[in-house]
């Protein structure tokens, strides 16, 4: 009778090792999954945040440091102080109301805590003198998670057009 218990023990080793590697790199699989939803509710939280005009909600997205390039005619913000002074004292003073539309979101890593993200929006808004105007732009992102949680380190905003639709008028069905 031969004895196989060194070769049953390594071949358990040996699949426990197999194991174990498999469920690292489950881990990292759905990680990553949890990770791409989290920042697609970065995005969405932007247009719901701003178009709502839920503080809380929109500045809940922005790292404290955060760098917004909103880039001609607005500027460059840094920090929750300069994102609150661009939405507070230059954007909502000029809009009546804003819809945002993002799409085409792209996401890619370079290690599990820093990502990178572009899409395209349009949005259309009124005015405080009721002028429609409908604007296109691409958002590219730098996401990192700090702490456990994601949120936008930088966003650039390069601005296609922005452009009054005349005649245009926002206003429900039936009004």
């Amino acid at each position: 009778m031969v004895d196989n218990t060194a070769n049953n023990s390594a071949n358990n080793d040996a699949n426990m090792d197999d194991v174990h590697k498999l469920l690292i790199g489950l881990q990292s699989r759905i990680d990553e999954l949890e990770s791409r939803a989290a920042l697609r509710d970065l995005v969405s939280d932007y247009c719901i945040g701003f178009d709502t005009r839920d503080w809380d909600r929109f500045i809940s997205i922005w790292h404290s440091d955060a760098v917004w390039e909103i880039g001609p005619p607005f500027g460059t913000f840094n920090g929750h102080e300069g994102i609150r002074r661009a939405v507070y004292e230059i954007l909502y003073p000029v809009w009546r109301e804003t819809h945002h539309l993002t799409s085409n979101l792209r996401l890619s890593f370079s290690d599990p805590d820093h990502a990178h993200g572009i899409c395209n929006v349009d949005c259309m808004g009124a005015t405080m003198d009721n002028v429609v105007q409908m604007i296109s732009a691409t958002y590219t992102d730098d996401f990192e998670r700090r702490k456990g949680t994601w949120k936008i380190a930088k966003r650039n905003v390069v601005i296609h057009y922005f452009n009054p639709v005349p005649g245009a008028v926002m206003s429900a069905p039936g009004v």
